[in-house]
């Protein structure tokens, strides 16, 4: 605790900046000028931070400053805390101009257009000056920035099977992934042809390989004795996948609630296939050991109370 109370005592805000500003740029004399201080001032500075921690944070070479094991670990952690930091003082400075808080979510984009969105409707109905911003990316890019805390929550799928070691998960619903070709597609006007064959003659668009949906997809095509498809377009924007696979003669295989829109217009055409079946479902995702406060607490319980009715 005695050491715990000197680090607090010695460790000052400037200090997380240079650690943060030197851990991306990797040269003294750049990190001095972004942070408006002389190159003697910055070498000054972190040697007092070294002190400080009683060792070497980075080393000097002739390609520039490169942090040592330590010093990675404090890159990270002073990171994290000016992101918090930077958070609160704009919470602050809402609350004083009147609003009332922040809030930022993360969600798959499966989960978007109904659970998410009907719940964040939801929320603003009783909070109008509540600030939300709302986060789509993939499964693995989520748990990324839950962990580095850009995002309060997620809805989302654990990316690798230890994640549970740091996150809490409780489970919301899942997803149906159907398969989708362009408008007026050669598969669409003759009997489908076996899965094997449309691996191997067809292209396809598919979400990146560390994503659970691309994951939970090659799982069935091996339990199958199938190979991945031949011919593939890796892509993780929706609206880049949507694009192709109407410009293209490629198979898409996505959640049916982001496709909804575009098979009611008949932009895009379902082909009778059975893919992701083994899709775990997605749900909520926490910092384990993280005491939650409004507005989380209220959203988290508007998307059970919308994931019930959902499913």
């Amino acid at each position: 605790m005695d050491g715990y109370q000197t680090l607090i005592g010695r460790l000052r805000y400037k200090h997380l900046l240079m650690i943060s500003t030197l851990g991306s740029r990797r040269n003294l004399h750049q990190t001095a000028a972004a942070m408006h201080m002389s190159q003697p001032a910055a070498t000054r500075m972190l040697s007092e931070i070294e002190k400080v921690f009683g060792c070497q944070l980075f080393e000097r070479t002739a390609r520039g400053m490169h942090p040592t094991s330590l010093g990675e670990m404090l890159i990270d952690f002073a990171d994290n805390a000016l992101t918090r930091l930077d958070r609160c003082a704009e919470e602050v400075r809402r609350y004083q101009l009147g609003g009332r808080g922040q809030l930022t979510v993360g969600a798959i984009m499966g989960a978007a257009p109904d659970l998410v969105a009907q719940s964040i409707i939801e929320l603003k109905r009783q909070r109008p000056l509540l600030q939300i911003r709302l986060m789509g990316e993939t499964s693995d890019q989520l748990v990324e920035l839950l962990e580095q805390d850009r995002v309060d929550i997620a809805i989302a799928r654990y990316a690798t099977s230890i994640q549970h070691n740091q996150f809490d998960f409780e489970p919301l619903g899942n997803e149906t992934m159907i398969t989708v070709v362009r408008r007026g597609h050669p598969l669409c006007s003759s009997e489908l042809p076996p899965l094997e064959q449309l691996l191997e003659t067809w292209p396809w668009i598919l979400q990146p390989m560390a994503t659970p949906a691309r994951q939970a997809l090659e799982k069935e095509f091996e339990m199958e004795g199938l190979v991945s498809p031949r011919d593939i377009i890796e892509c993780g924007s929706i609206f880049a996948a949507l694009q192709l696979v109407q410009q293209s003669d490629a198979l898409l295989v996505m959640a049916e609630t982001i496709l909804r829109d575009h098979l009611q217009t008949g932009l895009i055409e379902r082909l009778p296939l059975l893919l992701g079946r083994t899709l775990s479902p997605f749900g909520l995702l926490t910092r384990k050991d993280t005491l939650y406060g409004e507005p989380v607490t209220g959203f988290c319980e508007i998307l059970r109370r919308n994931a019930a009715d959902w499913r």
